[in-house]
């Protein structure tokens, strides 16, 4: 069996995984691999599992799908895994970091600093302290933030049309429900027919006079071109996103807008999530080996 390494992953998983056969990070070898480990990088399209002959295997180190064919997968007998409870803290941890970031205007602050200024009366900070989150998608990542939030004195309040209750939140029955009910908006639905676009005019309009908005989730959930509006306008406070239209992006409109805290899709990349996200492509390859689906 022979496992290809097409994206980054933890510098030990080679020797862990060569019990199973060869291990390679050689991608001229795609044509032969057996095993395919991805992460955000590769895309495995109709295209690319037509140039896999020998493929039986797709393992996504990570949440989303969205760079997998599944359907033609499916029709051609590939199995396709991905590591969902791996991320959840290292992606709510850093949506948690930017939504400390947005009210405190930290990227503001250092920059002024290195270049000699002194903004202690221009930078006017709130607290988190007493304000509604509102968590769009309330799966292990929300769950995470949803901890982090109610430590740090938040109410909050989530909808997902696939959870009707949770324990450290109130769901409510609608996504405009949210958006006019919250002082800070979290992102963590993955990327459908449904959630695409779904941040535009309509929702922005709906949401709080100065709310903020983070997202970790999947950067084409959000209308870039509405976002930068809503900033421009003042109807949103400030927008933080790890997450974009690709990586890296292309003539966002983002990179000239006002009050955007911008990081280049590191929400999974901490040390400790590559080890957990290792041990679990070692299980599932594991299973693989040993005839299991």
């Amino acid at each position: 069996m022979l496992i290809l390494i097409s994206d980054a992953f933890d510098p030990g998983l080679p020797a862990v995984l060569k019990k199973y056969g060869e291990v390679t990070d050689d991608k001229a070898r795609q044509a032969e691999a057996d095993v395919v480990l991805i992460r955000s990088k590769t895309k495995v399209t109709k295209e690319y599992i037509d140039a896999s002959p020998k493929l039986k295997l797709v393992i996504r180190g990570g949440v989303g799908l969205d760079n997998v064919d599944r359907e033609y997968a499916k029709q051609k007998g590939i199995i396709v895994k991905n590591t969902p409870e791996a991320s959840s803290i290292a992606v709510a941890e850093l949506a948690f970091a930017l939504m400390i970031a947005l009210p405190n205007h930290l990227p503001l602050a250092d920059a002024s600093m290195h270049e000699g200024k002194w903004l202690k009366k221009e930078l006017k900070r709130t607290e988190l302290y007493g304000k509604t989150l509102g968590i769009l998608g309330m799966g292990r990542i929300g769950t995470e933030l949803g901890k982090r939030a109610k430590a740090f004195g938040m109410t909050v309040i989530a909808y997902d049309p696939f959870v009707k209750s949770h324990e450290l939140a109130t769901m409510v029955p609608s996504m405009k429900d949210l958006m006019q009910k919250s002082d800070y908006i979290s992102m963590h639905m993955p990327l459908t027919d449904d959630t695409k676009g779904v941040i535009n005019k309509t929702t922005l309009a709906d949401c709080k006079n100065g709310a903020y908005i983070v997202n970790t989730g999947r950067g084409k959930c959000v209308i870039e071109e509405d976002m930068v509006e809503a900033l421009k306008s003042g109807r949103i406070a400030g927008y933080a996103t790890d997450v974009w239209y690709s990586d890296p992006p292309e003539n966002s409109p983002l990179m000239g807008a006002p009050n955007v805290v911008m990081a280049p899709h590191i929400g999974a990349e901490t040390k400790e999530n590559l080890l957990r996200i290792g041990v679990i492509v070692d299980q599932i390859v594991g299973d693989f080996a040993k005839g299991k689906k």
